[in-house]
């Protein structure tokens, strides 16, 4: 049985893995080629797999229980015209001299009488990764207005800042709801992350507290919440694809900001960077204004201000996570907090939660259930 804290009934949870922007772990855009087969290798699956009886249990199919399988699986899966016929409008926000983050603004009509979702993606994603722009069409044709942002220099954005991105960044976030209040006249923006985006604005939210009155709520979906605790887990053995990964693309975003702030930054030596931990202490670190991986680590962590939450709060994990220990998330802070709601199925791998319900809806279940936690929020005001 997952393990759930319930104190009234609810229906909610979150979609999937931290994405890279190249486009590793998500079928390329555009390629006719990948739909090649789909139908036939649906159908196969539809008859060959049990399907949850009820669409809100996640209660997946044999084949995906493994946490690689369903950590993957998603971001692999055809999908197509997610947000066709939706209207878009690029923004910048500048959140400290000299500092902007690119978003893309999905407007609803009348958008001051309609509630806000602010997305944020995880490590080395993007506004475009699959999971980004899957929520988007389903928050906007249920009524929300949506904001997909790109973390500080992602999406293509190096040179729209001097600095890197990093875990304890959320001053950034706290900055795009204000303006989305004072500008726009928004007065309930929900925070919506995944991976680190989702420590980034549960830190976000604890540290506001109550003094930001347009946050209407957060939801995060397997948020590091304790950085040291996952960049360990991340290196482990088990792990070495995805650390690889990660690496490699931290790598080439560094050389990318070389060439764009000459003299920043000392590239000597980083194709003998070997850990994550190690880029960290030399890079993210420093630039950041911390004395060292550890105290990055430390510090950036939204468990920290967890108990200062004063809004609506929805974690999803899983308790399979390959990088993301389920052990963080079982603390009474986070059990009995009265604004926290926590799910933790047994099964979901990193931001998986990839089934067939054969009740109508898409396999993408945890897209489908923050919808259903924000609809409900939404009834309760």
């Amino acid at each position: 049985m997952p393990a759930v804290r319930a104190a009234k009934p609810f229906t909610f949870c979150v979609s999937r893995f931290t994405n890279d922007e190249n486009g590793l772990f998500e079928h390329p855009a555009g390629d006719d080629s990948y739909w090649r087969g789909y139908g036939i290798l649906r159908s196969l699956f539809s008859m060959m797999i049990f399907m949850s009886p009820n669409r809100r249990d996640f209660n997946p199919a044999v084949l995906f229980r493994n946490p690689h399988v369903m950590t993957l699986l998603p971001g692999r899966w055809p999908r197509r015209a997610l947000l066709a016929g939706v209207p878009i409008e690029s923004r910048l926000f500048t959140t400290e001299p000299h500092t902007q983050l690119l978003g893309f603004c999905h407007w609803q009509p009348h958008r001051t009488v309609c509630q806000t979702v602010v997305l944020v993606h995880g490590l080395e994603g993007c506004s475009e990764s699959h999971y980004m722009r899957g929520i988007a069409a389903k928050a906007y044709r249920a009524g929300f207005n949506v904001v997909r942002l790109n973390q500080r220099t992602c999406g293509g954005t190096e040179h729209l800042t001097p600095t890197l991105y990093n875990s304890g960044l959320s001053q950034d976030y706290r900055a795009v709801v204000h303006e989305l209040a004072r500008v726009d006249g928004l007065n309930r923006i929900w925070l919506v992350g995944y991976s680190l985006g989702g420590n980034l604005v549960l830190k976000a939210a604890g540290e506001a507290g109550s003094s930001e009155a347009s946050l209407a709520g957060a939801i995060a979906v397997c948020p590091t919440i304790d950085p040291a605790q996952c960049a360990k887990a991340l290196e482990e053995p088990r792990n070495w694809f995805y650390h690889q990964h990660f690496l490699m693309q931290l790598k080439r975003r560094m050389r990318r900001k070389a060439v764009l702030f000459p003299g920043k930054w000392n590239l000597t030596g980083l194709d003998r960077i070997r850990g994550l931990t190690e880029f960290d202490d030399r890079y993210t670190a420093p630039d950041g204004g911390y004395a060292s991986g550890a105290d990055y680590y430390d510090r950036s962590g939204a468990c920290h201000v967890l108990d200062s939450l004063n809004v609506p709060t929805l974690i999803i994990t899983a308790q399979d996570d390959p990088f993301i220990p389920y052990s963080m998330f079982t603390s009474p802070l986070i059990q009995c907090h009265p604004k926290i709601r926590v799910i933790a199925p047994r099964h979901g791998g990193h931001c998986g939660f990839f089934q067939w319900t054969g009740k109508g809806e898409d396999p993408y279940w945890a897209e489908n259930r923050i919808v259903d936690f924000l609809q409900e929020q939404y009834c309760h005001i």
